[in-house]
């Protein structure tokens, strides 16, 4: 069996590869062009959300993007620009957005976050580093006869899938978060979900992996490989060459441009996400909640509660949108009146991007034409909720051994 393995991108989906292939005996090297501390994986909601079954391709988002594309604070934004891969990539979407495509996509989802969130369990029991983790359910909120609608069809969809959801009225919600006021039409709990701090996990597992063997290279960027015999041999980065046996591609946004210096076709945008925090003891929430119609996560996390949201398709150069911000603060405000929530100093506002797929599911597997290279990217939303079920495939994948669950929907050249 090849012994080393390089893996491109240190987020969730790297550092999980790093583990389990480290796990299986290989000698691992994770390369990522940041610090670990400012990407993607860090920032989030830090939810592992089995109920989170829907891919971002789904019938009706096109048309609400539309109608939100003029407004500065809205859910979700693209930003007009010529580029041959956004159009690309706008014209797979809107093909895969369909009903079909989200019946067909269903189950694949569930399983591999279930999955996931069995992986997480294990890490937490196994005692071999710490991190922050609950089990104390989804609460989904919303204002509309629409959502409400909507949120009924999910509960249905929900239990098909066997996944525990419960329909909440307005009084049931209020008593599930008795330290703050809620302004709701009604809610679901998704009782199946969990919660993590992501950047305490992220710390922590890097530092296992360090202690254990795992070498992590910061502030370096890969930018050419030399291939012989379809193999990679060698890894150029902005400093240095490195040979490897095994190459992972789990670098987030960036894996479509690495993908493309080899010639291979992987549709992906970057969609960016902001969040900040507060201190807990001053908006004492006691669950993760999705404030629906503004597309808003509140996370309590230990003595702190994460705020976040927005999808925005732009590129990795663009400055930041602070502006867009305030569309999560005024969401806030609109279901919890009692909340006197600001928006935050821009210094104290965190954005990454999220790995958009050009059907919402993640691309998992072998790449086309080459024997030692394996995709672990395109979550979107879910990294972190998908992060440590991917990296155990990744092992599995390189291992030859048989997969936890199917492959077939997450195959890397299902846009070939």
């Amino acid at each position: 069996m090849s012994t080393s393995a390089i893996i491109i991108g240190g987020g969730i989906i790297g550092l999980s590869s790093a583990y389990y292939l480290h796990k299986a005996g290989r000698q691992v090297t994770v390369i990522d062009r940041g610090d670990l501390a400012t990407n993607c994986s860090s920032g989030n909601a830090g939810y592992i959300c089995p109920s989170h079954f829907t891919p971002l391709a789904a019938p009706g988002i096109i048309s609400q993007g539309l109608k939100w594309m003029l407004d500065s604070r809205s859910p979700f934004y693209i930003e007009p620009r010529l580029s041959l891969s956004l159009a690309q990539w706008g014209l797979a979407f809107v093909r895969s957005a369909t009903q079909s495509h989200v019946d067909r996509s269903a189950a694949p989802l569930r399983d591999i976050s279930l999955l996931s969130m069995a992986c997480y369990q294990e890490w937490q029991n196994s005692g071999e580093f710490p991190f922050f983790y609950r089990h104390d359910g989804m609460l989904e909120l919303f204002h509309t006869h629409e959502n409400a609608r909507h949120a009924r069809h999910t509960v249905e969809m929900a239990t098909q899938l066997g996944l525990d959801a419960e329909w909440l009225t307005a009084e049931q919600v209020q008593n599930l978060e008795p330290h703050v006021t809620c302004d709701t039409r009604g809610g679901v709990w998704f009782k199946c979900d969990a919660h993590v701090n992501p950047a305490e996990l992220m710390k922590n597992l890097a530092q296992h992996l360090t202690d254990n063997g795992v070498q992590i290279i910061k502030n370096e960027e890969v930018i050419n490989f030399i291939k012989q015999n379809n193999k990679i041999r060698q890894i150029i980065t902005t400093h240095n060459s490195y040979d490897a046996d095994l190459v992972v591609f789990a670098a987030g946004a960036w894996s479509r441009e690495l993908a493309k210096g080899l010639s291979i076709k992987l549709p992906m945008v970057a969609g960016r996400g902001y969040s900040f925090v507060k201190p807990l003891q001053d908006y004492p929430f006691r669950h993760p909640i999705i404030l629906s119609e503004g597309r808003v996560a509140i996370t309590p996390m230990e003595d702190q509660v994460r705020f976040g949201g927005t999808m925005e398709i732009t590129s990795t150069n663009a400055p930041p949108r602070y502006k867009r911000v305030e569309g999560i603060v005024q969401s806030v405000r609109h279901f919890f009146p009692g909340i006197e929530l600001k928006t935050p100093a821009d210094a104290d506002i965190w954005y990454g991007y999220r790995p958009c797929s050009a059907d919402g599911l993640p691309y998992i597997g072998r790449l086309p034409g080459l024997d030692n290279a394996i995709a672990a990217t395109g979550h979107a939303m879910l990294g972190l909720s998908l992060g440590a079920a991917t990296g155990l495939l990744v092992s599995q994948i390189a291992n030859e051994q048989q997969p936890s669950l199917n492959l077939q929907p997450f195959d890397p050249g299902r846009f070939a």
